[in-house]
């Protein structure tokens, strides 16, 4: 089955869901932001989909409103959002509970959580994305699936809660992992050294912590308990108070963990 939707919101789960749902056989009626440059970006990349810069959807032919903002605009977005009757509302965030859209205008209401990181500048390929669905209608989370299942075989039922815990996890795994990239890569380059040298270690970290599970995979100095070693890298990382603090409680829990 396929669905009129109107996406509002102009970020980086826009930018590539809109394009998606499009290639997937749906119509994208308006695309919402406050930047008209914004919009256009995304716009020019679909079809047909019409400018909106303002939050009157009364008049929309869209059955489904897709909210993907950033969390703190969800809850004003939702209660400001004008929609026709029988519209379904839905937020693609992993950690604002489903009850912040029950005061909107929507008939019904749900979460449309699409479990990756998204970036302007690479390409996504949604057949291998996660969906994480919710909904107190049972109706509206049958099209939630169905709307899913156009996109990805990967759909799940999770309940607030349930998706909260799971968004924790999503921030150790990704965005914390990214973050100690980018604290390796400047280590490397103050020292002058190139980057390139670690990349097969990365990608074989990864690897083996998928393929093993992380507990099992654990290697290095915290896991041996070598003092030394880790006294070592601590003084060596004086210059940044934080960095060598990070390093320390990390060292610290990995010590204490095994």
């Amino acid at each position: 089955m396929k669905y009129k939707i109107a996406i509002l919101g102009t970020g980086n789960v826009a930018w590539h869901l809109a394009p998606a749902l499009e290639d997937a056989g749906h119509t994208i009626t308006e695309v919402f932001g406050r930047n008209s440059e914004k919009i256009a970006s995304i716009t020019k990349r679909l079809y047909t989909a019409e400018s909106k810069e303002d939050l009157d959807f009364s008049e929309s032919e869209a059955e489904i409103f897709i909210l993907a903002v950033s969390d703190d605009a969800i809850s004003d977005l939702a209660d400001q959002v004008i929609l026709p009757e029988e519209s379904i509302l839905v937020h693609t965030s992993g950690s604002v509970p489903l009850e912040i859209l029950g005061y909107s205008s929507a008939s019904y209401t749900g979460i449309l959580y699409p479990l990756q990181t998204f970036s302007k500048d690479r390409s996504i390929d949604f057949a291998e994305v996660p969906f994480l669905l919710e909904s107190e209608d049972e109706t509206t989370l049958q099209k939630l699936k169905k709307l899913a299942k156009s996109l990805s075989p990967l759909q799940f039922m999770l309940k607030s809660k349930d998706r909260l815990a799971l968004h924790v996890a999503a921030v150790f795994a990704s965005n914390f992992s990214n973050h100690m990239l980018r604290i390796s890569e400047e280590i490397m380059a103050r020292q002058g050294l190139d980057f390139e040298m670690m990349k097969p270690l990365i990608i074989e970290t990864l690897s083996k912590s998928l393929e093993l599970g992380a507990r099992k995979a654990q290697t290095g100095p915290a896991i041996r308990t070598d003092l030394h070693t880790l006294d070592l890298h601590y003084q060596f990382l004086n210059y940044n108070e934080q960095v060598a603090e990070i390093y320390r409680l990390i060292s610290q829990d990995i010590i204490d963990s095994y």
